[in-house]
């Protein structure tokens, strides 16, 4: 196998987990509430601002042997840069205060996905960036395109609210083509060790982002001047 399909391979329990989330299935039945979606939004954002970040983190940790590699950092810098507003504004165009969203703190599933990344590219290796990556991007490929026709219908939101769904979903297969060109390319053990196993990790602490939504959308529902702002 090449290291894309053993990355797959290696993961496949852990993508489990995270697709058996009960709000995902329903996500993908249209049957969630208003509440719900803004949470999900929420913590959308307090891991998309840190993508940017991320990626100047790991860029600036490649060695020169791996140039290419840095170089196609760079590229998704570009590609990124700026996505947490989007979020914003969907979250505007639901009725919420995107301002509040900016104010608030993360869930601890959420926190803990984004420091293990910055810690692995520290401690492990700079790749490690790219298992989060396989997980975020596979995920929305498989989903958010589906998911957000279905919510949008569900809880009639104009499709300004879906900016972040719509942009990470089927139309973004030609980004995950290149990711797959990209992880091909790895032939180090210790960056294909370091990507497999922060993929494990991410998907894991992504799976209990989903399972907290719930309980946050009771939150967000509970304060009527940030949920209809």
């Amino acid at each position: 196998m090449n290291f894309f399909q053993q990355l797959v391979h290696a993961t496949q329990a852990e993508q489990q987990y995270l697709l058996s989330a009960p709000v995902i299935q329903k996500a993908l039945q249209g049957n969630i509430s208003l509440p719900l979606y803004q949470a999900f939004l929420q913590q959308a954002y307090h891991h998309v601002k840190h993508t940017t970040p991320l990626l100047m983190r790991a860029g600036s940790r490649i060695d020169h042997d791996h140039e290419w590699l840095r170089k196609a950092i760079i590229e998704y810098i570009n590609e990124e840069y700026g996505h947490e507003q989007w979020i914003l504004n969907d979250i505007a165009a639901t009725g919420a205060s995107a301002e509040h969203v900016k104010r608030s703190q993360p869930h601890s599933s959420t926190a803990a996905m984004v420091s293990l990344v910055y810690g692995n590219i520290d401690n492990l290796h700079a790749a490690s960036f790219f298992g989060m990556a396989h997980v975020l991007e596979g995920t929305s490929v498989q989903l958010a395109s589906q998911a957000a026709g279905q919510i949008q219908s569900s809880l009639q939101l104009p499709k300004k609210a879906f900016s972040y769904l719509n942009s990470h979903g089927a139309l973004d297969l030609e980004h995950v083509a290149f990711f797959e060109q990209l992880m091909n390319r790895i032939d180090d053990p210790s960056m294909q060790q370091a990507i497999i196993l922060t993929a494990k990790q991410v998907y894991r602490l992504y799976g209990d982002m989903f399972r907290a939504l719930p309980e946050l959308a009771q939150a967000f529902a509970s304060q009527p001047e940030v949920a209809h702002a």
